[in-house]
């Protein structure tokens, strides 16, 4: 047996579906659409969120990178600015130390050379000393008795007085 289609068969059914269709229309195809543009807003928003989000860490990236260059360049500018005090220090304190070694030099140049002068003198002293000792002993060989013997030793005490 096919199936030849009825015309009351057809009928109820094309009744029954078009009331079907409007029901679905009236009551549940609004709220479908409804949520549907809704559901399609809440996607465009989290897109955009997304992207406003993406935006957002591609600025505080550059914004990092930013900052580390900063901070690299500021790094090199104390690194350097360190290492030209630390020049400077080590300059001046061979300054410093050469100053020092010059005038230590001189302070012991002028006390060697007093030292030398101290010892001639005391060289001199004893030599003088030695000498008028011998002509002492001279004298009294010589001038043991008399009166012209006596003004010659006088003579002679004054000139030593005078040198």
């Amino acid at each position: 047996m096919i199936l030849v289609p009825q015309l009351g068969l057809f009928f109820w059914s094309s009744v029954i579906f078009l009331i079907f269709f409007f029901i679905l229309r009236k009551f549940a195809w609004k709220p479908i659409i409804a949520m549907l543009k809704e559901r399609e807003e809440s996607i465009s928003q989290s897109l955009q969120q997304a992207e406003k989000a993406r935006e957002e860490m591609a600025k505080l990236q550059a914004d990092n990178e930013k900052l580390l260059n900063e901070a690299r360049h500021e790094r090199e500018k104390m690194l350097k600015e360190a290492a030209q005090a630390r020049d400077e220090m080590i300059t001046k304190a061979r300054t410093e130390a050469a100053t020092a070694a010059a005038k230590e030099m001189e302070k012991a140049k002028v006390q060697i050379e007093s030292e030398k002068m101290a010892a001639l003198i005391t060289v001199k002293n004893e030599a003088g000393m030695i000498a008028l000792e011998i002509a002492e002993k001279v004298l009294r060989r010589e001038l043991a008795a008399g009166a012209e013997k006596e003004v010659l030793a006088k003579k002679l005490v004054a000139e030593l007085n005078n040198n």
